[in-house]
């Protein structure tokens, strides 16, 4: 019933602007304005912004001594804006000209009509095109910019850059017409942009009381339509939230407003009560998108600073959960200090405070880290961020500098509510990295959720190989957008062709998985993972996946995908390298090897990944593919594929062995084994043997000198030695080497891992 109110409510506002009606379509005139004036201001505390914005002169001069090359960046930045150049997402160099068309998307050539906003259907890309690329202009994000040439250069040019641009928009953006208020959410990060803008530029002589006066008028209106329309049963993601964040920095901000204290408690009330919902109990963002998880702990730093600075209560509320956030996101940074994008990226910023690329977030943990005085999220922020100078002022950058260094508590880590599991041998740039993703599709309509059912990312001693391509679009066209999130655009293993979740819309599924866990083992030497789905019951019953991945660490990786199905079909694994990386075939056997390209300053690469997939009749090939970095862009990056013709229940067995360039090279081969498989690994002066029980039967495993019920057995032997120095044994009863009975217990052990002490 409430749903219903909310959406009846919401519909006769429509009608009523539509037929000019409402008071909302009209901006107040100076004598309503004054009005609308809490004639109690006086009685209240003076709002305060970001503490950066107290000291000006110290903010920066300790932003020239830590950051002296990026001041020039900034400069450079302002000066190609003034020119009308700009960069929006991932697209570079934009030409849009010093008299900006506000309604145009650039890229497709469409500008939409100045209607009101009800009437535009901005997913159509024959009416928008991409839509996305319009509003990442008109979030005016770029005002920050603007407003750091000019405190860096004291020049009113930038000034009168901004004037200009707020004052062209509000002359072709009237209120309620055009698509520029169609999102709520986007008028919500307008008025964020404007109200920093505002601190940048109030002492600036470029800045009349006509212009101010002007957009406070137009900031009121924000707010009532952000009151009226918020996405509660539209989008109750972070579109609601960044909504919510828009009125709780208005309401606060502009407290002369009588509705102002309404607006930031408003605000306040629906970030409070969607945290729960939003951040599962182990930290992740409830649509299982990295990206949209970002946008979550955006905002809710920027709200424990505001609260903080303003002497609000509710952190206790507010806290815990973002320190949760914030973990997530450091447990599943790679070694090279990137973020990877598992579900939509959409390429948007709260705020744009530095130029760092778009999948590196570790200004965040910075923030972090002297929000909550984590020495964890120092050590993996590595250094403290712009970004954390203009939310925390002079004093919180050296307060990171304070801050005790170390090294998160946990290598490998399971995030079961949400799904992800990341395997780690150590916290070095050198790392070996794993990420698996293994629960839920999304939420609701699971609209920003890929089919990536049981999908890897994977860095070889430290450099990042395997990815997930990421975005690229919404709306800019229906090919793309379903390549993107299908099960063939991901580390995953499809069927016939088929994704594992059928999609049937931009942001809507036909058929939708999720995955379970079966095993989760974290050992000082291994870490083991192993779940699976049933998105291709619709092709043939039983339609079952299951990944199995065992990680030995600072050695490989050994993946089993197991298909049950009944009847022919088409198998085919994926590995989607990063687009900077090339892969090479060998020719022995059934490997491939990728290797990385030259580094930027010409020598070769220090590391590699070789892949072998072992199964009856597979073969690889070599795709050309595409990786996003970031919305709106794409770059020609190699795909590999191992494909098998399967009748009825399939099997591979995958291993991969990250490969130092100039070290002994790492080799598999296939072993005879009866009532199983059998692989030796070789490198060098060590041997591995492995030995996987046939999974369909109830049987032993043999070799002429080894008998084992379990179901994958790990030995690693040393030079002629006929002894195993280490063996791992998962999932069995009993094994015997050479007639000697090792193991024999009388319930199935689910791990047992062995090594022979030095004599």
């Amino acid at each position: 019933m409430d749903e219903i109110s909310v959406r009846v409510a919401q519909q006769v506002a429509i009608l009523s602007e539509r037929s000019g009606w409402s008071r909302h379509v009209n901006l107040p005139t100076d004598e309503q304005l004054i009005s609308l004036q809490d004639s109690n201001l006086r009685s209240k505390n003076e709002p305060r912004f970001f503490v950066s914005f107290d000291a000006r002169e110290q903010t920066l001069a300790e932003f020239r001594r830590r950051w002296p090359e990026a001041e020039r960046e900034i400069i450079d930045a302002g000066n190609r804006i003034a020119e009308g150049t700009f960069d929006l997402l991932g697209l570079r160099e934009l030409k849009l000209g010093r008299n900006v068309d506000w309604h145009l998307e650039p890229i497709s050539g469409k500008r939409t009509p100045l209607v009101h906003w009800s009437q535009l259907n901005y997913l159509d890309a024959t009416i928008a095109g991409d839509k996305k690329i319009t509003w990442e202009l008109n979030r005016h994000q770029y005002f920050l910019t603007l407003g750091r040439a000019y405190w860096l250069t004291g020049d009113e040019k930038y000034a009168q850059v901004f004037v200009s641009h707020v004052t062209s928009w509000m002359d072709e953006n009237p209120p309620k017409l055009g698509i520029n208020w169609a999102s709520s959410l986007e008028i919500a990060f307008r008025s964020i942009s404007w109200l920093w803008a505002l601190q940048f530029f109030k002492e600036s002589s470029s800045l009349s009381a006509e212009v101010l006066v002007r957009m406070l008028k137009f900031l009121y209106l924000n707010a009532l339509h952000l009151e009226t329309y918020l996405s509660t049963y539209f989008s109750p993601n972070t579109h609601l939230t960044g909504e919510a964040l828009g009125l709780f920095y208005i309401g606060l901000l502009l407290p002369e407003f009588k509705d102002g204290e309404r607006w930031r408690d408003l605000g306040l009330e629906i970030l409070v009560a969607q945290l729960p919902r939003h951040v599962k109990p182990d930290g992740v963002y409830f649509e299982q998108s990295s990206y949209y998880h970002r946008y979550t702990t955006d905002f809710y730093i920027h709200l424990a600073i505001l609260l903080r600075v303003n002497g609000m209560t509710l952190l206790r509320e507010l806290e815990p959960r973002l320190e949760l956030l914030l973990d997530h996101l450091m447990y599943i940074t790679r070694p090279d200090g990137t973020t990877p994008f598992f579900g939509d990226d959409d390429g948007g910023r709260l705020v744009m405070l530095d130029y760092r690329p778009a999948n590196d977030w570790r200004s965040l943990l910075s923030t972090g880290a002297v929000l909550f005085n984590r020495g964890d999220y120092k050590f993996v922020a590595d250094e403290a961020a712009e970004e954390t100078l203009w939310l925390l002022g002079t004093e919180g950058v050296r307060s990171f500098d304070r801050i005790g260094e170390q090294c998160p508590a946990k290598k490998s880590v399971a995030f079961a509510d949400g799904g992800y599991y990341v395997m780690r041998d150590d916290w070095s740039p050198a790392a070996n990295y794993l990420l698996f993703d293994c629960g839920p599709h999304g939420m609701a309509n699971c609209g920003h959720a890929h089919a990536d059912a049981l999908a890897i990312e994977v860095a070889a001693r430290g450099r990042t190989l395997l990815v997930d391509p990421g975005t690229f679009t919404y709306t800019g066209g229906k090919e793309l957008r379903d390549w993107f999130r299908s099960s063939a655009a991901h580390n995953t293993v499809t069927v016939d062709g088929q994704s594992s979740s059928i999609p049937a819309g931009t942001f809507s599924w036909k058929t939708i998985t999720s995955c379970e866990r079966l095993s989760w083992i974290e050992h000082e030497r291994f870490t083991y993972v192993s779940g699976r789905h049933h998105g291709y019951e619709h092709i043939a019953k039983p339609g079952t996946h299951t990944r199995s991945i065992l990680f030995l660490k600072h050695d490989y990786w050994l993946m089993l995908d197991r298909i049950e199905l009944s009847g022919k079909h088409g198998i085919d694994q994926w590995f989607h390298f990063e687009s900077s990386k090339s892969p090479v075939s060998t020719a022995r056997g059934s490997g491939w090897v990728s290797h990385p390209s030259a580094t930027a300053d010409g020598t070769d690469s220090d590391t590699g990944l070789k892949i072998h997939s072992f199964a009856p009749g597979g073969a690889w090939r070599e795709e050309e593919g595409w990786v996003s970095h970031c919305y709106a862009e794409r770059t020609p990056a190699p795909v590999c594929v191992f494909s098998a013709a399967a009748e009825g229940d399939f099997e591979i067995t995958t291993f991969m062995l990250p490969q130092p360039a100039g070290g002994a090279e790492r080799s598999v081969e296939a072993v005879e084994v009866t009532g199983g498989r059998g692989f030796a690994v070789r490198n060098g002066n060590l041997h591995d043997l492995v030995i996987i029980r046939d999974w369909r039967g109830r049987g032993l495993a043999q070799t002429s000198a080894i008998v084992s019920d379990f179901d994958c057995a790990w030995m690693r032997f040393s030079g002629d030695n006929s002894n195993p120095a280490e063996m791992l044994l998962l999932g069995g009863r009993k094994l015997e080497l050479a007639g000697q009975k090792i193991v024999e217990s009388a319930v199935r052990v689910e791990y047992s891992w062995l090594r022979k002490d030095a004599e």
